[in-house]
């Protein structure tokens, strides 16, 4: 893609994002004056870009829309539901067209405006300007010439030059001399752009003032891949200064006097300014990555206005925490699976209207879309306020379908876990919202991939609430090191609570060891026999954070270390996230952290894993 078309696309999508969420606050607040004026101001730069880029369907399209709001902010045209919806579709097509060419679609390939978008907002104009019929329903592809009574601060000419191909737009331009100038191109009070005699440059002049174009640029667009060299050798560096300093540590073990002793202290006072400024290269590196969750939040709610009226259904989705950072490849990542959450909300959870109101409930659902900041972990909910999920009739789903057996998920956790399984579905009809053969595994995977994991609480007839835990960071994770059947692990810290030392012999429940923590029976599960590896003494506990909470024995614990992830590409092991380096140099293998939440379940695929450690 053409660099310049690349600039365009990227700011133009944050700006058709933006619209989107400010006509949703329009259909609630319709007297919001501002709200108004942003939308104009949105589709008028849209329009300015698109021109200079020549994409004549955008163009009409932010065209007609721009008519309509400057209509509405004028109080010529009421803000009606026809004027959103018709506002809606507006932008909708718009960032369609900006998506296609965001995936290589090339510029002449783009479809025309539908002719239902223009009847739409036509229609939703002369809602309004009965006055002046003319101006409110002509068409943005022919509006060089059509009469216009309306002043609303366009540049007829430039946009005509803007949308005819290039070459003829002069001659064409000068065969129409009939077609009056409007107001806002020849009053001396606000001189119109110049058109160039290659065409509309497309660039917003205010007012004539040259001052005003000089411009101070406080961000500059660094390639994403860039941005991953530099925290990669960001992390090597800290993994040097880490080793040099164990290597200086041991040297200093052996007797040095007269000038070897200066030479090691300047060495260590060097070492460490070296290690202090390597690791704040990392964390400012980390911080180029970190992006607000608002900016895929933001994208949600027309998704579920339009799902909720093809379902029937009256839904409001909230949304809280918006400002959560996290690292922009989650974000870029979470997209379709929080879809495909949502989807599953308005179609399997929000009951019908008649059902609510039969059960008491209000006849507007609610959607609460939650994310906030857990010690080194994101968090991300889903909730609904809908009828909840029947444990038990997953279960029996689970059976019928032949995907467990009958002595597996015994209990209410287990029985909800099991919408993850592969081809699992309660749908018996597929529909335009969901039952399509793509479960909540896909989802489930997308969480895992980002070393995250997900978790299901619900209440039949209260609602259910999906959540995602995720790290921050994704390539630096803080850990703490253990030692099991002499293999060196580690496990993020995000799920550990405590070290406590385990006795000699344990309770017994149901011919499993238990150990009281606090007063509270915890179940004991060992590290090494989850993973598959030779059994050995694990004298230390470490209680897991975790829906059920236990304590995993472990040989020993060496210590914490935030450590620099690197995935596991070439194999899949379970209960293995990645490996690293410790600051020894020795390999480590990072325990993920969906396994650690969901309760180490024993595994015998890591054996020659840790061999080959």
């Amino acid at each position: 893609m053409d660099e310049m078309l690349k600039e365009f696309v990227v700011e133009a999508l944050d700006l058709a994002t933006n619209v989107e969420e400010h006509l949703l606050s329009l259909e609630r607040h319709p007297d919001d004056l501002n709200t108004l004026n942003a939308v104009f101001r949105s589709f008028h730069t849209i329009k300015g870009g698109a021109g200079f880029m020549n994409l004549p369907a955008m163009v009409s399209a932010c065209h007609l829309t721009e008519n309509l709001f400057d209509a509405l902010r004028t109080g010529q045209v009421p803000v009606t539901p026809t004027a959103i919806e018709a506002a809606l579709q507006a932008s909708g097509f718009v960032a369609d067209q900006l998506q296609e060419l965001a995936n290589g679609a090339p510029p002449e390939s783009l479809p025309a405006m539908p002719e239902s978008l223009e009847s739409i907002l036509t229609t939703a104009i002369e809602g309004g300007v009965a006055a002046a019929p003319a101006s409110a329903a002509v068409s943005a592809s022919t509006a060089a010439s059509a009469p216009a009574a309306v002043d609303d601060g366009v540049d007829w000419e430039a946009l005509y030059l803007a949308v005819v191909p290039a070459g003829t737009a002069v001659a064409s331009a000068a065969a129409t001399p009939t077609a009056p100038q409007p107001a806002a191109a020849t009053a001396p009070a606000s001189p119109a752009p110049a058109a160039k005699a290659g065409g509309w440059d497309g660039v917003e002049r205010r007012g004539g003032d040259k001052a005003a174009a000089v411009v101070k640029e406080d961000s500059i667009r660094v390639d994403a891949v860039k941005l991953d060299t530099l925290l990669e050798v960001a992390g090597e560096s800290v993994q040097a200064a880490n080793q040099a300093a164990v290597l200086l540590e041991k040297l200093a073990q052996f007797p040095v006097e007269g000038q070897a002793a200066t030479l090691m202290a300047a060495l260590a006072e060097t070492l460490n300014r070296a290690s202090r400024y390597s690791t704040e290269l990392q964390r400012a590196t980390l911080s180029t990555r970190m992006q607000p969750v608002g900016k895929l939040f933001q994208r949600f709610p027309r998704l579920v206005r339009e799902l909720a009226k093809d379902l029937g259904k009256d839904v409001d989705l909230q949304i809280e925490g918006a400002e959560t950072e996290v690292d922009r490849v989650v974000v870029d990542s979470l997209y379709d699976p929080l879809v495909h959450m949502l989807r599953n909300s308005l179609d399997h959870g929000i009951e019908d209207n008649e059902t609510r109101a039969a059960s008491g409930k209000p006849a507007k659902s609610v959607i609460l879309l939650k994310a906030w900041q857990e010690a080194s972990s994101v968090m991300i909910e889903i909730s609904d306020d809908g009828k909840g999920m029947d444990a038990q009739a997953l279960r029996a789903k689970a059976l019928a379908k032949g995907l467990i057996s009958e002595s597996a998920a015994q209990t209410q956790e287990e029985m909800l876990q099991l919408v993850f399984l592969p081809g699992f579905s309660t749908k018996e009809v597929a529909n335009s919202v969901s039952g399509r053969g793509v479960g909540m595994d896909v989802v489930k995977t997308a969480v895992e991939k980002h070393r995250g994991a997900i978790t299901i609480d619900s209440r039949l007839g209260v609602g259910t609430r999906f959540s995602i835990r995720l790290p921050i960071e994704l390539s630096i994770v803080p850990t703490m090191l253990v030692r099991s059947s002499e293999a060196a692990l580690a496990l993020p810290m995000a799920v550990v609570e405590r070290v406590v030392e385990l006795p000699e012999e344990f309770e017994q429940v149901g011919g499993a060891p238990v150990l009281r923590d606090q007063g509270r029976p915890l179940p004991v599960r060992s590290l090494a026999g989850a993973l598959g590896y030779e059994l050995a003494a694990e004298r230390v506990g470490i209680v897991i954070s975790a829906p059920q909470p236990y304590i995993l024995s472990v040989g020993a614990v060496d210590g914490t270390a935030d450590l620099v992830i690197k995935p596991m590409t070439a194999m899949h092991v379970d209960g293995i996230a990645g490996t690293a380096r410790s600051a020894e140099g020795e390999l480590v293998l990072v325990v993920g952290l969906s396994f650690l939440l969901e309760g180490c379940k024993p595994t015998v695929k890591a054996q020659s894993v840790k061999l080959a450690a």
